[in-house]
């Protein structure tokens, strides 16, 4: 039962950070994803278990695929420079539309095909 908890918060603090990634209130996210505010708020705490449904419409409302919801967030865990410019980058890339996306990809592959 505790690892159920555990589960719940860790999703939870997930959607939370990708909620304040965005610049969304919680209200702004629930009206996106046609929830009340103290729902996601009782999600984003671990106090509810939120259906498959549920969690699909509020990845669809941050913009992310279903999976990144379960990429979890772990407040002892240590970004290398790495992650953290690959992240930079995906954050530019979000509002991009899909042929600078695409263009961006290509540069990508040649600058990594000499490694």
């Amino acid at each position: 039962m505790n690892e159920d908890r555990e589960v719940l918060k860790l999703v939870g603090a997930r959607i939370r950070a990708l909620r304040k990634e965005r610049g969304y209130s919680q209200e702004s996210l629930g009206e996106k994803g046609g929830f009340h505010f103290s729902y996601i708020g009782q999600i984003e705490r671990g106090e509810k278990n939120v259906s498959l449904v549920n969690l699909a419409k509020i990845a669809e409302s941050l913009d992310v695929n279903l999976i990144q919801l379960f990429a979890y967030v772990d407040e002892e865990y240590k970004f290398t420079e790495s992650e953290i410019i690959i992240q930079e980058i995906i954050g530019m890339l979000r509002d991009a539309p899909p042929e600078r996306i695409h263009l961006t990809k290509n540069i990508i592959r040649e600058i990594l095909k000499g490694t």
